[in-house]
Parts: structure tokens; C-alpha cells; sequence
């Protein structure tokens, strides 16, 4: 138990960080803006801390049961994460297009910037990955009926009706997902899963047996990991709104921040994965952590506007729209063949700088 204790020592320092961080908010908040915004920053490394620990019990249990169950436990803890912060900053200071620009940045994110870099990388390294086709189609459909119902119609849906709306896109994303759930996991698991039998040829006999991991402390830290990060979030959100306030800094700058904690830790599990030649890994995280926050992160917040009578503007502007459609084409192309190489990383890269320069231009 105290091994397992040492081995936590930065979920501890995240605690130690939230237990401080409520006596001290008071006078955060009122020692100027740049003790808010140095007091946010450092909140928000914490935050990282407890999501990179909150993501390494998500993978011990992802390597326990194997894909495609494995990375389904991964993304979907990265979605708790985001769900969480989203949820806390939205009950402090209502943003209207929060929600949006959050999903929107982190689909940026895990598509162009993680399945990029990763590709980039991998292909540099290795040359061409293979991965099964199969999983990407069955991603690249799904996160453009998602995107589609979600956050292109409704810039054409009248205002009076937008509580009809919410309530059908919340339904149409529960059955979405209890399909999709059913398919990754059902008959059609075979889709997310790719077997390499040279490399474990070749890797057999040298295999140590892996050390037993101890499912009821995993899942109890993953949980408690996840409570950490909601006390964290809720000093972080009010010190960071007061930090850029008046400092012109992008409205969206907040929703990339809130993205990029929570793809923090894919990033890390996708990159290990391209650099060792397992590019559906990389796939299966990628463009399922897209999926799963459009189709979970939606419907959670949509009967958050509902409960509250407050509705969220969920329609992207043009250029949101435009770099989601480009994105979703050039993911058509590229994984259409069953391997990635540097020139297609490069590629989605390329969106992902553009995205970011987009990002600081305020558009």
C-alpha cells in the first residue's frame, strides 16, 4: 500500500494543490489580475498532473481487457475529464459558446494535432503503419453525422424551438452511441482491433509477464483523480476568467485550454504507440476521443441548457465550420488504405497549425 501510495505522489500534490487552492481563492481573486492569471496557470499544470495519473490507470486498465475495450476506457476517461471542467466552468461564469468551441477545439486537437504528430512521427520512424481501414471509416461517419446534427443545423433552427431541438439531438446521440457502443464491443469488434504477427514473433520470447494490476486501486484512483480535477476546475475557471479579463486575449483561448487538458494524456499514450509501430492504438485514441466528445460531452450539456433554461449557441461560425469539413475530408483520404505515412501526418499537422493560428486570431 505505501508503494502504491509513492507511486501516487503527484495525485497527492494535486490534492494537497485543491486544498489550498479554497482558502486562497479569496485572495487570489483580489490581489490583481496577474496573481489570478499566475494563480490559474498553476492550477491548471495540477490539473494536468491529475489527468495524466487519472489517464495512466485508465491505461493499466486498458492494457487489463485488451482493445478494442482498452482505448473505449481511455477516451472515455478524457471525455470524464473534460465533461467535468466544462460542467463547473459553465455553473461559474455562463459562456455561450463554450461548449462549442471546447468540442470544436478538442476534435482539432485529436485529429489534426494527436493523429498527426503521431503519424508524422511513426512515419518517420517506421516508414508506412498499417491499421485496420474498417475503424477509421466507421470513426470518420459517425464524428460527421455528430458534428453535423449537432453543430451545423442548429445555426437553422429558430430560436423558439431550440428546447425541441436540444431534446432531439440529446436522443440522437444516446442512440449514436448506444449503437456505436454496441458495435465496438459487440460483433463488430473485430473493426477496432488490428493484429501484427510479425512483431509479436518477434517479441514473444523476450516478453516479461507484465506486473498484475489491481483493478479496485485503479478504478478508485481514476474516480477520486476525476473529483480532484472538479475542485481544482472550479478556483481554476474563476481566477483564469478574471487573469484574461481585459487583456484582449481570444474569447476561444479558454476553450483550447479546456481541450488541451484533457487530450494532455492521449497525446503522450498516442505518441508512445506511434513511435512502437501500433498505429490502430493510435487511431482507435485519436479519432475516438473525437467521437466520444461530440457524442457524450453533447448530450450531458445539452440537458445542462435544458435544466437551467439557458441554451448554449452550438452552431460553429464558418470558419469553425469550414476547418471541421476540410479536416473530415482530408481523414477520408488518408485513412482509406490501411497505412499512414509522414506525408499524410504532415498533412493534418499543417490543420493543426492552422487551427491554432485561427485560435490567436480570434476567429
Amino acid at each position: 500500500m505505501l508503494t502504491s501510495l509513492k507511486q501516487e505522489k503527484f495525485m497527492l500534490l494535486a490534492l494537497i494543490a485543491a486544498i489550498a487552492a479554497y482558502p486562497l481563492e479569496h485572495w487570489m481573486l483580489n490581489s490583481g489580475q496577474g496573481v489570478a492569471l499566475l494563480g490559474g496557470v498553476v492550477l491548471i499544470v495540477f490539473i494536468v498532473v491529475a489527468s495524466m495519473r487519472v489517464a495512466h490507470h485508465a491505461e493499466q486498465l486498458a492494457e487489463k481487457v485488451g482493445d478494442p475495450y482498452g482505448t473505449m476506457i481511455l477516451t472515455l476517461a478524457a471525455v470524464l475529464v473534460e465533461v467535468v471542467i466544462l460542467a463547473i466552468m459553465m455553473s461559474n461564469e455562463p459562456s455561450p459558446t463554450l461548449v462549442r468551441d471546447t468540442i470544436y477545439s478538442a476534435v482539432m486537437l485529436d485529429i489534426n494535432g494527436i493523429l498527426g504528430l503521431a503519424a508524422l512521427m511513426g512515419g518517420i520512424k517506421h516508414g508506412e503503419q498499417s491499421y485496420n481501414d474498417d475503424s477509421a471509416r466507421s470513426y470518420s461517419v459517425m464524428i460527421l453525422t455528430a458534428m453535423g446534427v449537432s453543430m451545423v443545423v442548429p445555426e437553422f433552427i429558430p430560436e423558439a424551438d431550440w428546447k425541441i431541438y436540444s431534446a432531439f439531438t440529446i436522443g440522437a446521440m444516446v442512440v449514436l452511441y448506444t449503437l456505436f457502443l454496441r458495435m465496438q464491443v459487440g460483433p463488430h469488434s473485430y473493426f477496432f482491433s488490428y493484429s501484427y504477427p510479425e512483431k509479436r514473433r518477434k517479441k514473444q520470447p523476450e516478453e516479461e509477464p507484465a506486473p498484475p494490476v489491481n483493478l479496485a486501486f485503479s478504478i478508485g484512483t481514476l474516480v477520486f483523480g476525476v473529483i480532484v480535477i472538479g475542485a481544482l476546475a472550479e478556483v481554476m475557471s474563476k481566477t483564469l476568467d478574471l487573469g484574461l479579463e481585459g487583456t484582449g486575449a481570444p474569447p476561444v483561448i479558454t476553450a483550447v485550454v479546456v481541450a488541451a487538458i484533457s487530450a494532455a494524456p492521449e497525446i503522450l499514450t498516442a505518441l508512445r504507440a506511434a513511435l512502437a509501430n501500433r498505429m490502430q492504438s493510435v487511431v482507435n485514441i485519436a479519432l475516438g476521443a473525437s467521437l466520444s466528445t461530440v457524442i457524450l460531452t453533447v448530450p450531458v450539456m445539452e440537458a445542462m441548457a435544458l435544466y437551467t433554461g439557458q441554451p448554449f449557441q452550438m452552431a460553429m461560425t464558418p470558419v469553425q465550420t469550414v476547418m471541421v469539413f476540410i479536416t473530415l475530408i482530408v481523414s477520408a483520404i488518408n485513412l482509406n488504405d490501411g497505412e499512414t505515412n509522414a506525408i499524410e501526418g504532415m498533412t493534418h499537422f499543417v490543420l493543426f497549425a492552422t487551427f491554432i493560428m485561427l485560435s490567436l486570431l480570434g476567429l
